[in-house]
């Protein structure tokens, strides 16, 4: 039988992790604030400011994926256009290192689903951790579609606690801040009728959630 949290520690967890992806661009703002007031140097004025524009756009890119990949986004029941989980995610992951295929349909799905694919897009992104390509695919069509991420790049693995963590096995590592994205992420498949796999090929990672 799967591990289970009560309802307010599940909460406290995910409220904890995205914190955790706060701290540090909100951090970076303050340093450049605190910069602009006490260096007269006009140098240091222009690298401040650029550091506070470019960590207040990663603020907002990480509370924006935050808020679809974790929050309500809507009603019960609502569905969420695949166009809008394609601009979080692109905000959230994009960086210097990685790049993202996104070769899914614009259509609206299940908001579980789309939930769903945003975290094992996190998951997959940890999975190449010097960077690299997450493409991504759809198994099948329509509201039961399925999702198949590939990532690429050098030195590809599979996170040694994480496919527990994702099937909530007893024994697994302790749901604990750090650990509870997988875990939510394999709540939110089981909730979908779905499995979640994580395979190791080479220099890169197949991570695919389908039924099964």
């Amino acid at each position: 039988m799967p591990v289970t949290l009560e309802a307010l520690d599940l909460a406290a967890l995910l409220c904890s992790r995205v914190c955790h992806d706060l701290i540090s661009p909100v951090g970076a703002v303050v340093n450049g604030l605190e910069v602009l007031e006490e260096d007269k140097d006009e140098e240091m004025k222009t690298f401040a400011l650029d550091l506070i524009k470019k960590s207040a756009q990663q603020a907002s890119a990480r509370l924006q994926f935050c808020r679809l990949a974790f929050g309500a986004a809507g009603s019960a029941g609502a569905a969420i256009d695949l166009g809008d989980a394609q601009g979080v995610a692109r905000g959230f992951l994009e960086d210097g290192k990685t790049r993202l295929e996104w070769n899914l349909p614009r259509e609206l799905l299940p908001k579980n689903r789309v939930k769903l694919l945003l975290n094992l897009l996190m998951l997959a992104g940890q999975t190449i951790p010097r960077g690299g390509t997450l493409t991504i695919d759809p198994v099948g069509t329509g509201q039961a579609m399925g999702f198949r991420i590939v990532a690429a790049g050098p030195q590809a693995r599979v996170p040694q606690t994480v496919p527990a963590l994702v099937s909530g096995e007893p024994g697994a590592h302790a749901v604990d801040s750090h650990a509870i994205q997988p875990f939510y992420t394999g709540l939110l498949a089981r909730s979908c009728g779905l499995t979640v796999t994580l395979e190791p090929e080479g220099e890169r990672v197949v991570v695919t959630a389908q039924a099964t």
